[in-house]
Order: C-alpha cells, then structure tokens, then sequence
C-alpha cells in the first residue's frame, strides 16, 4: 500500500474544491485498511468515497483514507431472493445496472445516483420512494480507533432519513455491504413523477423504470463534469405539528407529508424557491436553475464561497418560513 503526503483534494470531490491532505492512502482491502489505522493511530482521519457528499473549506491537518476495496460476489440465492455482497469502492449506479441486468429487484429507483457502495449506507441514499436501508441486511466494516474488525444487522446500523449510525457517529470505515435482492419484479406506484414518465407502459420491467428514472434525473440534474455540485444539498425538513402548522399559515399551499409519530416532511426545494432563491447566484455559486436543491459551483475553488452561499439559503428560508434547512453534504 502506498501512503502519500500532501495529496491535493480538487479531484477528489465533486464540488472540485482545493484543500490538501497531510496524509492519503487508498487500502485495498480490510487487512490494509486496518494496517493504516494501526500505523497512525493518533492523525485524525477522514473516510473519502467518490467524493459526492462533500466539499472542502480548508486543508485537511491529518489521514485520508480513501478504501479500494471492489468485488461483487453472491453469498446465497434461492427461488425468490439473491444476497450479495460489494465492496466499498465499487461505483453505486455499475452496481445498480448490474443488478438491472441480472433481474435482480430492490434498488433500481436509486439508478444514477452519484457515488460509492459504501457510501450508500452512511447516507442511507433515498429517491423515488426507496432507500437503501430496504434491501441492505449487513455492513461489514473496520473500526476506525481500533483497526478491529465489525459487522452491522440492518437493526444495528441506525438508519434514519439520509442517516445512519455511521454518519453519527463516524466511527467506522465500511469495506462491504450485503444486499438482499429480489429475483422477481412487480412496479408499484411509489413515486408520482415516475409513474408520469412510464405512463402508457401497463407492466414496466426493471430496464424501463431504470431508464426512466435515469431520464427524470437527467432532465432535473445537473451534469457535475460541466457544473460541480454534490446533487441534492439540504434534506427534506422533518416538522413537529406546531411547526407544520406555522408553515402553512405561512404557505398555506406548502407540500406536507406525514411521516408518523408526530411528524411532517416538507420540501425543501419548495422553500428555496419561495424564498426567492430558485437559480440565484452570487459570483461563482448559485442555485441550479431547474431544481434550486442542487447548490452548483460556476468557476471557483474555495470551498468557503459554497459555505457563505449556503449560509444565505439558510438565513433567508428560517427568517421567512421559520424554518432552518440542514445540509445534507458533509462539509470540511
């Protein structure tokens, strides 16, 4: 394994903001991630995906990991289901086509997704009325202040809305994840804006709902090779019933769901957008001007530029709505 110093980031994240890392190595297994963790035990560290849910502000005084680990391979199979486990590393929409191909059920509302397997878990990735916490059933990790070896149920792993307990708690470097897959397919409306684009198909297969999916997100996202971004920024405000109901005297005709247990999610595309905020720019950072969750990068490379940008969002949506969004991305 061969350990660099002084590693520069731009690359290394989809906003193609510059910082440095002091320390930077790619592990391309679970013994070399381990060997890492156990020769610098003091550095602090960071756990680097594709580099899709975050941006940098600053240089980075410490070790980025950056796992290597690949592999796709079935663990069990019978009539109705397929287990399989993937290694960190490997690219989450290869994935998804492979299982497309395959005939294998369970992920394809999550086609075209930007970013690694292993990341899937830590944001616990979500669309179309999916999230990956359907279908995972373990996450096989290292301990990230041990360099011992762990493994996570899908009960274990604390999973919430774009959350988990890896996200929390920052505690581990995941090497693989186990999915548990569905052999045969049925579409069911989950997701109004896809049963839209599959209008005039009566029984969609896998290839279709993906292709269509693939599609609406084509349409609605920006290309991050043109336009640096990290997709959807802020997450989907959850409200208590007093504050749903200050909202909607506000904007009464806000989009409100109920979650249970007390709870409302609303849109936080749709608050950016009463806010005023819809392709708003200021110098190189802005709203993209078809879906104002997306925060895309014009031209710079100070990741402090995005936070300011950020943090007018933010100020304006709690001054006029009283509500504070949360940002999705993670931010160094």
């Amino acid at each position: 394994m061969i350990i660099r110093y002084n590693v520069q980031l731009q690359s290394y994240n989809s906003f193609r903001t510059k910082a440095s890392a002091r320390i930077f190595c790619e592990p391309r297994s679970a013994g070399e991630l381990s060997e890492i963790i156990h020769t610098f035990p003091d550095e602090r560290k960071l756990i680097l995906g594709n580099g899709f849910n975050l941006f940098f502000t600053e240089d980075f005084d410490g070790l980025v990991i950056k796992p290597a680990i690949r592999g796709i391979r079935i663990l069990s199979e019978s009539d109705r289901f397929v287990e399989m486990e993937v290694g960190a590393a490997e690219d989450w929409d290869h994935f998804v086509a492979h299982c497309v191909d395959n005939g294998y059920a369970g992920i394809e509302n999550l086609s075209l997704i930007p970013g690694s397997v292993g990341a899937s878990p830590v944001q616990n990735i979500g669309a179309y009325g999916t999230e990956a916490m359907d279908v995972i059933t373990k996450v096989k990790m290292v301990e990230l202040q041990t360099g011992n070896y762990a493994a996570f149920s899908n009960e274990e792993c604390g999973f919430g809305y774009r959350d988990s307990i890896f996200k929390r708690t920052g505690l581990y470097v995941i090497t693989s994840v186990v999915f548990r897959l569905e052999k045969s397919f049925h579409y069911k409306e989950k997701y109004i804006d896809l049963s839209r684009e599959l209008e005039g198909i009566p029984s969609p297969t896998l290839t279709q709902v993906r292709d269509a999916i693939i599609r609406i997100r084509t349409r609605k996202l920006p290309d991050y090779t043109l336009l640096p971004n990290a997709g959807s920024f802020f997450k989907n405000p959850v409200l208590r019933v007093e504050e749903k109901d200050q909202l909607q005297q506000k904007l009464p005709d806000a989009p409100i769901y109920n979650v249970g247990e007390g709870q409302f999610k609303t849109s936080a595309a749709f608050l950016i957008d009463k806010a005023g905020y819809k392709g708003k720019r200021r110098g190189m950072v802005g709203t993209y001007e078809h879906h104002s969750l997306i925060i895309v990068n014009y031209g710079t490379d100070n990741g402090r530029e995005i936070l300011d940008f950020m943090r007018e969002v933010q100020h304006e949506t709690q001054q006029q709505f009283g509500v504070m969004l949360e940002p999705e991305v993670r931010i160094y």
